[in-house]
């Protein structure tokens, strides 16, 4: 089992930067697969960025390449969503979510646990 906590979440105005932390509680967390995804209001969950359990591997949906990144320090068992030039679009509810499976998928049913997400707000 393993428990995700996010938090960094908070009011920005366009242009500006956040750092998103997940922190993993769990025997095995820094095994897993790690991923972000968002959903704003009267919108589906979106994926965001992923990263495989070891770092070496990454992945961004097309909106945010380029602007986030994502980062694991797995000796703190913490994964990072580094966002720079936010943009009002990016308003919405961030989730941290872990995978099991082999790989680093970006679809939200392929992930087994999930935090209970931050909000993020960009104003204009």
């Amino acid at each position: 089992q393993v428990q995700l906590v996010e938090s960094g979440g908070g009011l920005v105005q366009a242009g500006g930067s956040l750092r998103l932390s997940c922190a993993a509680s769990g025997r095995t967390a820094s095994s897993y697969a790690m991923g972000w995804f968002r959903q704003a209001p009267g919108k589906e969950r979106e994926f965001v960025a992923a990263i495989s359990w070891r770092g070496g591997n990454t992945y961004y949906a097309d909106s945010v390449k380029g602007r986030f990144t994502i980062s694991r320090d797995n000796a703190k068992n913490t994964v990072y969503l580094q966002m720079n030039s936010l943009k009002p679009e990016d308003t919405a509810v961030y989730y941290c979510a872990a995978t099991r499976r082999i790989g680093v998928p970006t679809e939200s049913y392929r992930y087994d646990y999930w935090g209970q997400g931050t909000q993020v707000t960009v104003s204009s």
